[in-house]
């Protein structure tokens, strides 16, 4: 057994997740004294972790994945005298005489046993993912309705991310929740609600975690997506849940909402939400916005024609501005706003979060200037076409 079939046994015991340790030493040259290696999973990815001896007692890291080990590893082996493979099948040493000539020590057994059938009693790998606390377990009962958990409480691998983002979203919830009434009934809406994976949530969360009486009341367009909505939440027991079907603009509420939420509304449907919740004077306002085709074609700033000449380019911008006209109008009228990143951009493109919470302590004079400073993004962004922004929605209202 030679160099390349030492290198075939520690591939092998990659891909068989068996590696547990892989040490370099007795460097032929370099200031390296010795690796050591060790086999980890990363998001669903297997990856060799190297560790570095460097001088002065410190060390250095490096992540090899699979497809990088045969071209990393060679010159790796080749400067050092003696590699050690210790895997859950057994082990193999690689050593190189004062002469050059290479010895593979328990190659041959090792190598049988990797290619036979026998299971695997203890496997090597270890997760390097950073463990996290969520708010939901995949247990609930509304997860599993809506398809995100099986029947066992275990969330299907495809929803991972529509599970993780809710639980942000939740967080997010949980850390408005002090603004929220601190007695009686909280009222929520849901804004072109869609199926509703954030109002089932958030009710679950203030209901059953919090013990608050609440009613949530959501409203789309689509009649078959309300009527299921209706049908879940009687099947759940939600009894402070209603849903509608109707434009939103056009909602006459008897009572202000506390909060209004909004997940992924399209286009200018999430300036309508933002809108409404500002027309119904709701105290906090939660959205995420979705497909910001809006302004696409419309910017004439020249000064921005280094960006929009370019289609790719000029998409992502008019997404930032879109957002940032967004929070502006709504500071305009009277509330404290942030951009927020809702969850990792793995999970989701659609991933920002725009926050505002009513600021009783803004002025007039305050307000006044942050329509001014609306007013003159608008301006610039649109020239003599500013007052015709968003006049889909003027002119329904």
């Amino acid at each position: 057994m030679n160099k390349a079939d030492f290198l075939a046994l520690i591939e092998t015991s990659f891909k068989k997740e068996a590696l547990k340790k892989l040490i370099f030493s007795r460097p032929k040259s370099g200031e390296i004294s010795k690796i050591s290696c060790r086999l980890v999973a990363h998001r669903g990815r297997r990856l060799l972790a190297m560790e570095f001896s460097l001088p002065g007692n410190t060390v250095s890291h490096r992540n090899l994945s699979e497809a990088e080990l045969p071209s990393e590893l060679v010159p790796v082996i080749d400067n050092y005298k003696q590699v050690n493979l210790i895997t859950t099948y057994g082990d193999a040493e690689l050593k190189c005489s004062k002469s050059g000539k290479e010895t593979v020590i328990g190659g041959d057994n090792l190598k049988r046993r990797l290619s036979g059938d026998a299971p695997i009693f203890e496997k090597a790998i270890e997760s390097i993912d950073k463990k996290k606390n969520y708010i939901l377990s995949g247990s609930e009962a509304f997860l599993i309705k809506l398809g995100i958990s099986s029947s066992d409480g275990r969330v299907h691998d495809k929803k991972q991310g529509k599970f993780r983002q809710i639980n942000r979203f939740l967080e997010h919830i949980e850390n408005i929740y002090p603004r929220l009434p601190s007695e009686g009934e909280i009222r929520i809406y849901d804004l072109c609600c869609g199926k509703s994976y954030l109002s089932f949530a958030v009710y679950h969360y203030l209901t059953e975690i919090k013990g608050r009486k609440v009613y949530l009341y959501g409203a789309d367009l689509k009649r078959d997506v309300i009527l299921w909505c209706e049908g879940l939440a009687k099947e759940l027991g939600y009894v402070g849940m209603r849903f509608e079907v109707g434009d939103i603009s056009k909602i006459v509420p008897d009572e202000k909402p506390d909060m209004v939420i909004s997940l992924h509304a399209c286009d200018i449907a999430t300036d309508i939400v933002l809108d409404t919740a500002v027309r119904l004077g709701a105290d906090i306002i939660l959205s995420t916005p979705c497909c910001h085709r809006y302004l696409n074609g419309k910017v004439v700033a020249r000064e921005l024609e280094f960006i929009t000449r370019y289609p790719h380019l000029s998409g992502k911008l008019c997404e930032a501005i879109t957002d940032s006209l967004r929070l502006a109008r709504l500071r305009a009228n009277g509330y404290s706003v942030m951009a927020l990143e809702l969850t990792d951009p793995e999970n989701t493109p659609k991933n920002t979060l725009i926050k505002a919470v009513k600021n009783a302590k803004m002025s007039e004079k305050e307000r006044q200037k942050a329509k001014e400073e609306y007013e003159s993004m608008l301006s610039f962004i649109l020239g003599d076409k500013a007052s015709n922004y968003l006049s889909e929605i003027k002119n329904n209202q």
